[in-house]
């Protein structure tokens, strides 16, 4: 049998990420169907399966990193540092294949949580060309059953500082629906020198 999936935020796909990764496991947590899509692609936000009937779990992950994250166990699923942190949704749940071609219409979650660093300084000093965030408390992979952090991770971003932009945004996977990350903040020259620090305990919550 087939089913296909369109996938909303309480918009469309195309409005809320621009990667989508739908994966089909067996009951028993076994992958056996994944397809990645980008919002490049004419059908973003549908996908079709050809399965055996049966009962199998579906989860759908929604972001804008640079890759797509390891879907081997839908109780871990991982992004890197290297890829990025985005803001990302989730839908996952049952669904049942007969012998009919059934369809499904799904709605995406946001699980992660947000921490938006904001310089005050009037003007950023000319000598600053990266701001290094280091964070921990949180995870950079999800449990898909419940939308919540599964590992202890050590994250680690960096921007480049262009003159105009003293905003900063970063995610992370609670493991709670309230949490705290500690956070570092490294002003670097653009030799990666250190040139300030600071550090902060940021209370943070789920979506």
């Amino acid at each position: 049998s087939y089913f296909g999936i369109l996938t909303r935020a309480g918009k469309p796909a195309s409005d809320a990420c621009t990667r989508l990764n739908f994966a089909i496991y067996n009951m028993d947590g076994t992958r056996v169907k994944q397809t990645n899509q980008t919002s490049a692609e004419a059908d973003f936000g549908k996908a079709s399966f050809k399965l055996e009937q049966g009962d199998y779990q579906l989860v759908v992950v929604g972001h804008s990193s640079n890759g797509n994250p390891t879907m081997t166990d839908p109780t871990c699923i991982k992004f890197t540092n290297a890829q990025g942190y985005t803001d990302t949704f989730i839908c996952s749940g049952t669904v049942t294949i007969a012998d009919e071609p059934v369809d499904y219409q799904v709605s995406l979650d946001r699980i992660v949580a947000l921490c938006r660093f904001v310089l005050a300084d009037d003007e950023i000093p000319s000598d600053v060309k990266k701001m290094r965030f280091y964070y921990t408390g949180g995870s950079g992979a999800f449990d898909a059953t419940t939308g919540l952090g599964c590992v202890n991770s050590k994250q680690d971003v960096k921007f480049d500082v262009p003159a105009d932009n003293k905003q900063f945004d970063l995610y992370t996977f609670l493991h709670d629906t309230e949490g705290t990350i500690h956070l570092t903040v490294t002003a670097l020259d653009a030799s990666g020198n250190e040139l300030y620090n600071r550090e902060f305990d940021v209370p943070m919550q789920q979506n």
